[in-house]
């Protein structure tokens, strides 16, 4: 885990992190405790009768696993994530704000050409707020 992850995390008072299999691609997704419970306040804000929500805690919250760092910061990742993620020897961390995806580095490449396309094409919605203007001035 690249060390400045570790800091913010440290940061905030903790020794490791929460991964879950992406449900929208072949990686692993990780986060802080309190990320995993904002999505769990989240998920528990949908009707308890809803279908939704039973996908939704199934997806993320049942799945997910909290890793704690080594000496080393470093984590060991179940090997049932490992094989949603397809990675076998190597594997890429890919930081993404206060979150982070670890990816197979030849998935990862096919998927960050894709991203860079769709981003291009939908870079309009990207939309600044009022703060960001201003400070700009």
């Amino acid at each position: 885990m690249p060390a400045s992850f570790r800091s913010y995390l440290s940061s905030m008072g903790y020794n490791g992190v929460i991964c879950y299999p992406s449900f929208n691609n072949p990686a692993i997704e990780g986060c802080s405790q309190n990320r995993i419970e904002k999505l769990s306040d989240s998920i528990d804000s949908l009707n308890p009768f809803e279908e939704k929500r039973d996908i939704f805690a199934t997806s993320v919250l049942a799945e997910s696993v909290n890793l704690q760092f080594d000496t080393e910061g470093r984590i060991s990742i179940t090997s049932k994530l490992l094989k949603h993620a397809k990675i076998k020897s190597a594997m890429l961390f890919v930081g993404q704000g206060k979150t982070f995806q670890i990816w197979e580095p030849n998935l990862y490449e096919k998927f960050r050409i894709q991203a860079k396309r769709k981003a291009s094409l939908n870079r309009a919605s990207l939309k600044w707020e009022k703060q960001f203007n201003q400070e700009e001035k």
